[in-house]
């Protein structure tokens, strides 16, 4: 099932508003996030939005994470749920989401399942770590990520994945001990597996210090070279718009609460 256009459009401009009261929160507290993927990708080629995309993705310093989801619950407005493991039993992932409670979104994945946890459209937020620059740690991380995958409930990253938190929770723990903090030379920045995506590393003088981007007519924070940062994420000309059969969506259906 296609999404209207202009249904799309709307659930944009709601995420849009969660990321807006993210970004003051994140002002007040002096927190660091930066637009991440997709996200990144939109502010670089469109100013704004993929026109076909359907969420929003973040990252965050893993300090500046744990920060946030100590304070998450008492300085997000009533529009905004905050979803993790501990606020939403039903909800299988390590990492974090802003879901709106204005519109529901039901993904691919989820299409025609029982579905025990919020669905509102989301804002993705990944904590980021440190490795050192080097081929041993290199093969370390992208080991770990696979075994990640294949022990992560379902979803559209990992979708002959098996639910295995106890093991999931190890490896994890296995990546997050090699943080080396961010003050050393020639590290990589990487994604903690708590997402698992794409096994992605970027050199930390091209990420920090970070640069405003303008997205939707807005500034928000960004790495300081969006184009090492994509060119390390994506294997195509991520500047060319894809074909048709490639532009992929979340989402199934998106309904309107409010």
């Amino acid at each position: 099932m296609a999404i209207d256009p202009k249904v799309l459009r709307k659930a944009q401009l709601i995420m849009l508003e969660m990321l807006v009261e993210f970004d003051a929160i994140c002002q007040k507290y002096n927190l660091k996030y930066w637009l991440d993927s997709g996200t990144l990708l939109g502010a670089v080629r469109h100013k704004g939005f993929i026109p076909w995309d359907d969420d929003i993705d973040l990252s965050m310093p893993v300090e500046d994470y744990r920060k946030f989801k100590d304070i998450a619950n008492s300085e997000l407005s009533e529009n905004i749920f905050f979803q993790t493991r501990e606020t939403d039993s039903g909800f299988k992932f390590d990492y974090i989401k802003l879901r709106s409670t204005k519109a529901k979104i039901v993904e691919f994945h989820e299409k025609d399942r029982e579905v025990d946890y919020h669905q509102g459209v989301f804002v993705d937020i990944f904590p980021m770590l440190t490795l050192p620059n080097s081929p041993f740690y290199k093969s370390f991380y992208d080991d770990s990520f696979k075994l990640v995958r294949d022990v992560s409930a379902i979803s559209l990253h990992t979708p002959n994945g098996k639910d295995y938190p106890n093991v999931r929770k190890a490896l994890l723990q296995a990546v997050n001990e090699m943080h080396q903090g961010w003050d050393k030379k020639d590290l990589k920045v990487i994604y903690s597996a708590k997402m698992p995506d794409v096994s992605a590393w970027f050199d930390i003088d091209e990420v920090f210090p970070l640069k405003k981007i303008v997205f939707e007519g807005i500034e928000f924070y960004a790495p300081k070279n969006p184009q090492h940062y994509l060119s390390s994420i994506y294997s195509f000309n991520f500047m060319e718009l894809p074909p048709l059969d490639k532009r992929t969506i979340h989402a199934d259906k998106i309904e309107f609460l409010k």
